[in-house]
C-alpha cells in the first residue's frame, strides 16, 4: 500500500509513542471513548485514560524491540496492519495482525491486536 495513508500516519505516531512511552503521545492516538483490545477475546481498555494506563503498565522499554509492518488495506474507517515484533533480550518474535478503526480526525476509536509467537 502506498505511504502517506491515514493508517500510515497513525502507525508513525504509534511507533513513536511505543518508543517514548510518553503518556501525552500515547493519548493523542486515541479518541476519548476508544477501545483497545490487547487480544481479541480479552476485555478492552475503555477510554483514553484507561488505554494510557494499560499501555504504561505493560510498556516495552525503548531499544528492547523491533517492529516492521505493512498496511495491507484501509477504507474510510478501518486499517489492517500486518506486522512482526521481535524482542531483542529473549529472542521472541511475534506475527501481528492489527485492526485499527480511525475517526475523521485520525484518532483510533477501536484497536484489536492479534498475535502469534513464531516458531524458532
Amino acid at each position: 500500500m502506498s505511504k502517506g495513508t491515514r493508517t500510515e500516519t497513525w502507525m508513525a505516531g504509534y511507533l513513536s509513542a511505543w518508543e517514548s512511552n510518553d503518556p501525552a503521545e500515547i493519548g493523542t492516538l486515541f479518541s476519548d471513548r476508544a477501545q483497545y483490545f490487547t487480544s481479541p477475546y480479552r476485555p478492552p481498555w475503555q477510554g483514553r485514560e484507561a488505554i494510557v494506563a494499560g499501555w504504561l503498565e505493560r510498556q516495552d522499554k525503548p531499544g528492547t524491540w523491533r517492529f516492521r509492518y505493512d498496511v495491507l488495506t484501509e477504507d474510510n474507517q478501518l486499517g489492517v496492519v500486518q506486522g512482526e515484533t521481535s524482542y531483542l533480550m529473549d529472542g521472541r518474535t511475534y506475527s501481528n495482525l492489527w485492526l485499527v478503526w480511525l475517526n475523521e480526525e485520525g484518532c483510533c476509536t477501536k484497536f484489536i491486536e492479534y498475535f502469534m509467537l513464531q516458531d524458532s
